[in-house]
């Protein structure tokens, strides 16, 4: 990799100055590649059992896989009542609470992910990863992941969340009425719910027609575009890395990769710092959906998580010298 797509020197340095691994979890290196009849100890990952995941279906299978001898299976089938609302549908995995990461730690995480056919193609609410931090039982308020994974109309793209910052004037030019100045990015307004959701990364189909939601501007949040976009759902075996450091206060700090490729750099407001929130952020993956009336299947592959860059991208050229 050249020099000038180096990664920020902050993220070479993640190991210094930090707890003993007893005191932080964070520090530790969590590995799990499914290749057994259950989860890993190594990866401290779970199944959890809830009512929308009883939509959801788990199997460690070795039919489909993208390296060892097996892979998850997580697959979802119609199960919401017609009568019950805002139900959605899920087959997540989650970290285990007391391995979860402090909130205001950076950590990279490694997965791989293969979708199955057919892939939805329609209008609706699809997720595949999402970042969340903890939500206190005095929290008020429904908290959207500060970093997701989605698919709509068949098309992968990334989000970013953060709590509501008043919106910059936008710049429209006579091609592009959505169009967003320098330095600014796309976003989706949510002043009701105190939060606003960025768009930081698309596959190369995306298109105008598509994420009209995403019809302000802010500069709160900014993306660098690194010259790649993400991969597309039926290119077969995804191999994301993806750094992940929130920072309500505007000290966030987001970096993806897939397949060894450099997606985007995503900085400023991340994150959310409502009251009663936890002290951890968590991921969790797997497809989670708003009630549909398909089965949707998704492979999962080469689970990892370090606070060191060399432990999950696989090729280690990539990551920065410290």
């Amino acid at each position: 990799m050249k020099a000038k797509y180096a990664l920020p020197a902050i993220l070479a340095c993640t190991c210094a100055a930090t707890p003993a691994l007893a005191d932080n979890p964070g520090q530790l290196v969590l590995r799990d590649g499914f290749d057994g009849t259950d989860f890993a100890p190594s990866g401290h990952l779970y199944y959890r059992d809830n009512f929308e995941q009883k939509a959801g279906t788990i199997e460690f299978q070795s039919e489909v896989k993208r390296t060892g001898s097996g892979a998850l299976k997580l697959s979802v089938k119609p199960f919401c009542p017609p009568d019950k609302e805002n139900c959605s549908e899920r087959a997540e995995i989650w970290e285990r609470t007391k391995y979860r990461v402090p909130y205001d730690q950076g950590v990279w995480y490694g997965f791989a992910v293969k979708f199955a056919d057919p892939i939805p193609s329609g209008d609706h609410r699809y997720l595949i990863a999402q970042w969340k931090r903890e939500i206190g039982p005095n929290a008020k308020g429904d908290f959207s992941p500060f970093l997701a994974l989605r698919l709509n109309n068949g098309k992968l793209f990334a989000t970013v969340e953060t709590n509501y910052v008043a919106p910059v004037e936008k710049q429209k030019s006579a091609s592009d009425s959505k169009a967003c100045g320098d330095g600014e990015t796309p976003v989706w307004f949510r002043q009701d719910a105190n939060q606003m959701r960025a768009l930081v990364a698309t596959d190369d189909s995306w298109s105008e027609n598509d994420g009209k939601e995403f019809s302000g501007c802010t500069s709160a949040i900014k993306v660098i575009n690194r010259g790649n976009t993400l991969p597309t759902p039926a290119s077969g075996w995804i191999d994301f890395a993806i750094y992940s450091k929130p920072g309500p206060d505007g000290s966030g700090h987001i970096e993806i990769f897939a397949n060894n490729k450099w997606i985007s750099t995503v900085t400023g407001h991340i994150g959310h710092a409502d009251h009663g929130l936890g002290k951890n952020q968590y991921f969790k993956f797997g497809p989670y959906r708003a009630a549909d009336t398909t089965t949707w299947t998704l492979y999962y592959d080469d689970f990892r998580r370090s606070p060191y860059c060399v432990d999950v991208l696989s090729d280690p050229k990539l990551c920065p010298m410290k």
